[in-house]
């Protein structure tokens, strides 16, 4: 256990496509639920003897959407009650909520990784899709964390939004890869169900480019990534050589974490494990010492396995047949023949070497590969 996810679901403005637990900031009981955060700390610690932890990631929501004693409060109770002592430290960030106040704050406390929610650099697609920031708070706030000594900062880019054009994506691309910084991420966008977004395509009123012209775009984000010398590290990831996110390699390695916050996931000795969402349901079992479980399902072998390998897949080196021999007491090679067949002769898997990984063609599907090894 070397990695930990903290959720702060608040957010000053709700974007029209999230659909995490999150709630807008105006009203809610923020502070309670900070003092609710710190004492889940305090129950896991106790409860399961933690060992030092390597990562932590603070994500929502939005994290910096906090008041400079709020995240105070935050950081001093992480570093009390979780045991970490250097690793890696990230804290999401909308750009424009950082001032120089806050940004002290996190570097006092040991913030060493910073990954903004960028996802545009047109201002009229940034409205498009319920961002609060404009482009000229992306500089801004990337210029004051560089001044105060942040150097590992990664910036989230999302394509195939509605009316965006492959043009148009270049140019983001083009902008963002000027700031010449260390990790990058681009996602295409998934309508997803309870979003403003999912609404509006139900009624007819959402016009997204179609499926050629993301994949022209997914071809796009990989090649000038590749062009520029960052490294296609995982399907969606791309970064400077020692620069990977290590706590999102702990997900993709199938390892386990631990999750705090309302909603947040975690997944302890062989147990995936769902905290509730809603705040008072979160807050309440905390008051009385009980953590705020809503659902737990401690995984089958063949579940372990399944993940293993569309987990690790995401990887651009793969899964590892030893690894996952060592592991399971199984070759991949003999548990996934069939599937593992099929896919090589689609030219969407290879193996290279000891690695099982995904082809150039099988990032494209990488959903439908991933899916073969479900096993019935």
């Amino acid at each position: 256990m070397k990695a930990a996810y903290i959720h702060i679901p608040f957010c000053e403005h709700i974007c029209y496509y999230c659909d995490f637990n999150k709630f807008f900031l105006k009203g809610q009981p923020v502070d309670e639920y900070i003092t609710s955060l710190i004492t889940e700390f305090e129950i896991v610690h106790d409860q399961l003897s933690l060992e030092e932890l390597e990562t932590i990631f603070v994500g929502g929501g939005t994290p910096t959407a906090l008041n400079e004693k709020q995240l105070d409060v935050l950081c001093r109770g992480i570093r009390e009650h979780l045991p970490f002592n250097q690793g890696e430290f990230t804290f999401e960030a909308n750009p424009g909520d950082l001032t120089e106040e806050k940004l002290s704050i996190l570097a006092n406390y040991g913030v060493n990784r910073l990954s903004f929610g960028v996802q545009s650099f047109n201002n009229e697609l940034l409205a498009k899709i319920g961002r609060s920031h404009r482009v000229q708070d992306v500089y801004r706030s990337i210029e004051t964390a560089q001044k105060l000594g942040f150097n590992n900062i990664s910036i989230d880019l999302i394509y195939a939004l509605p009316g965006q054009t492959i043009g148009d994506f270049q140019d983001t691309l083009k902008k963002a890869l000027a700031m010449d910084l260390p990790h990058y991420s681009g996602y295409s966008l998934i309508v997803e169900p309870k979003t403003v977004f999912y609404n509006l395509m139900r009624k007819g009123k959402l016009i997204l480019p179609g499926q050629d012209a993301e994949a022209k775009m997914y071809e796009v984000l990989m090649e000038t990534m590749e062009n520029h010398g960052l490294a296609q590290y995982e399907i969606s990831n791309f970064s400077k050589s020692g620069y990977e996110s290590r706590h999102n390699l702990v997900y993709w390695n199938n390892e386990e974490y631990f999750g705090f916050g309302a909603g947040a996931h975690g997944y302890v000795n062989g147990t995936r494990y769902s905290n509730a969402g809603p705040l008072k349901k979160y807050i309440e079992p905390l008051l009385t010492g009980e953590r705020p479980i809503f659902e737990t399902n401690e995984l089958t072998k063949k579940e372990k396995m399944e993940e293993e390998m569309f987990l690790g897949l995401r990887k651009t080196k793969g899964v590892s047949i030893n690894q996952f021999q060592e592991k399971f007491l199984i070759s991949p090679l003999t548990l996934f023949e069939e599937s593992i067949g099929e896919m090589k002769d689609r030219g969407l898997l290879c193996i290279d070497g000891e690695n099982i990984r995904l082809t150039k063609a099988g990032r494209f599907l990488g959903n439908e590969v991933f899916q073969s090894f479900l096993l019935s």
